[in-house]
């Protein structure tokens, strides 16, 4: 049974090209997304940063490389863990498995938890079966704002240290 799941897993890697991603997330749709990680970030001291890959190499299928191994991966090559107040959040999709992993730094996850992020992924889940991308992505930003907004309000001396760009790989 693995080895059909890792098959068929490598096979939606496999034919998942860039356009899937260019599909769900135009130009304009990553603007907005960077629009509303600014507007998010003006009533907080946290960080957000989203990232979407379509598909994660073969080998790496192959190795079982998970969408968390991954996330926690780019939360690392990010610095999203080097944030002055331990506040900062990743938003990770991964398209080719239809997933959604939010990883938060000690400072913020300590309030909210792995339950509190699984609570938002879910949501976002429902929105991207439905195709709205760009919605779904949206409203993460927000509800992770909320929580960074209660625990980490903004502040005069607040300053951006990550960039608010999607990326995208």
């Amino acid at each position: 049974m693995k080895k059909r799941n890792t098959f068929l897993r490598l096979l939606s890697h496999v034919f998942s090209t860039p356009w899937h991603v260019r599909r769900h997330f135009s130009k304009a749709a990553l603007q907005r997304i960077e629009q509303a990680i600014t507007a998010s970030e003006r009533t907080h001291n946290g960080e957000i940063r989203f990232v979407v890959e379509g598909d994660l190499h073969p080998m790496a299928v192959m190795r079982g490389v998970s969408p968390r191994d991954r996330a926690i991966a780019l939360f690392s090559q990010l610095g999203i863990w080097d944030t002055e107040q331990n506040n900062g959040v990743l938003i990770y999709l991964l398209l080719a498995d239809h997933d959604v992993e939010i990883l938060a730094d000690r400072g913020i996850n300590r309030h909210l938890g792995q339950q509190g992020w699984e609570a938002i992924c879910q949501v976002m889940q429902a929105k991207f079966r439905q195709g709205q991308f760009e919605e779904g992505v949206i409203y993460g930003i927000n509800e992770i704002g909320k929580s960074l907004q209660q625990y980490f309000p903004a502040t005069a001396d607040d300053k951006n240290e990550l960039p608010n760009k999607p990326i995208v790989l």
